[in-house]
């Protein structure tokens, strides 16, 4: 079968434009296609959230050449503070004494002097990585949706909206939790709604942040103070998704009253910058990440909580194993839409991706709620890990991709 590309994906967003990036490193040609041109995913009222990027994947991003576009505007994450707090008011009132204290400094000698992560604007990311793309020569298909996919021993056949037809080895679904490659694919999925919607604003603070992430769970869900460059702050507020569909529609002076009270007065005045964006949250984890002539990746693989800030750095990781593992077979003469090749990938990423989502949802059970037996049993849970340093210096190289079997772009390696 004659071939548009090596790997057609399906999702040019940022595990899938990363995965492009990564096999023309290797000596592969990829070929992106997506509904959204790149640049109107780069408009600020695209996507409002600003996502905390595991030094590993920093590493990952600059090894394929996105530093100059990318570094200006990241933030280091130099300590996190985990507060199981009181609500309203959390910053500001009286704490309860238990709580979790990450700093960049007790892993500076493992991390090459890394922060525990980096914030990162996510218009900002996709503006780099549209710009690698582009420097890169990677074909690009878009405004272009996927309507159909025909798996066979010969190939992947990717029909779009248009009546256009592609044909490569290989497609990869990247295109999110509604993932058409995977419908294609057969490939079912387990998940539940969270009854949360995360509510998403960027405001600017009166006294300096000094690279601090707070979170505080209250019974609603988690309230995330995440620092960005310039003073700003990226806030995630998790509420029962009737309520914060309330504060996300209500007038910018109601808001900003209702974000004063939760807030507090520790960084001094606050001030929303922008838009004020909701999301609805729930899990979603594919039952096989990969069939015939098919892959999955990023939130078409899996899509959790972002309670660890864990979400898109899974599929970052995933980004970096499959290149690796489809360029290493390329060079040895195999067929890269194999399942023989494929289910590399899958033993590579499936154990560390089902350990990480249900964590998260368990901390979403345990933290989500007020219940005074667990209160009790999280908070202690919270102070005998905060008093063990080893644990604490697992936790945070574990948050920053450093842990287990690497691939060579998460080392900062060339493919």
């Amino acid at each position: 079968m004659s071939s548009d590309a090596d790997v057609i994906i399906a999702g040019a967003g940022m595990a899938g434009a990363t995965l492009a990036l990564a096999l023309k490193q290797g000596g592969l040609e990829p070929l992106l296609v997506d509904p959204v041109i790149f640049d109107d995913q780069l408009a600020p009222s695209f996507d409002g959230r600003a996502s905390a990027i595991a030094y590993a994947n920093f590493r990952q991003w600059r090894a394929l050449g996105l530093a100059p576009e990318i570094e200006p505007h990241a933030q280091r994450i130099e300590q996190i503070l985990v507060t199981d707090a009181t609500a309203p008011g959390a910053a500001s009132g009286a704490p309860l004494p238990f709580f979790l204290r990450f700093d960049s400094d007790e892993i500076a000698d493992r991390s090459d002097g890394e922060p525990l992560g980096y914030m990162l604007e996510n218009r900002r990311t996709r503006a780099g990585l549209a710009a690698a793309v582009g420097r890169a020569g990677i074909r690009v298909l878009a405004p272009a949706r996927v309507s159909g996919v025909n798996l066979d021993a010969g190939g992947a056949q990717v029909a779009l909206a248009d009546g256009r037809t592609l044909k490569a080895p290989l497609v990869v679904g990247a295109e999110g939790r509604t993932s058409p490659v995977r419908e294609a694919a057969g490939i079912g999925s387990i998940g539940w709604d969270y009854g949360q919607t995360g509510v998403v604003a960027t405001v600017r603070m009166e006294r300096p942040h000094q690279g601090v992430a707070h979170e505080y769970f209250l019974p609603g869900g988690p309230f995330a103070i995440l620092p960005l460059t310039d003073n700003r702050a990226s806030l995630v507020w998790t509420e029962t998704t009737d309520r914060a569909k309330a504060l996300a529609s209500a007038r910018p002076e109601i808001f900003h009253a209702h974000l004063v009270r939760r807030f507090g007065s520790f960084l001094g005045e606050v001030n929303v910058e922008g838009p004020v964006f909701a999301y609805p949250l729930g899990l979603q984890l594919a039952e096989r990440f990969y069939a015939p002539r098919a892959a999955l990746l990023g939130d078409a693989a899996h899509g959790n909580h972002p309670i660890a800030g864990q979400g898109l750095n899974m599929g970052l990781k995933g980004s970096a194993a499959l290149a690796q593992v489809l360029v290493d077979a390329h060079r040895l003469g195999e067929d890269i839409g194999s399942e023989v090749v494929l289910e590399r990938y899958a033993q590579w990423r499936r154990f560390d991706t089902v350990i990480l989502s249900a964590g998260m949802d368990a901390f979403v059970h345990l933290f989500s709620n007020d219940n005074p037996l667990l209160r009790l049993a999280r908070g202690v849970g919270m102070s005998v890990v905060n008093r063990i340093a080893p644990a604490r210096k697992m936790f945070m190289q574990e948050a920053g991709g450093a842990l287990g079997d690497l691939p060579r772009l998460l080392r900062g390696e060339a493919l």
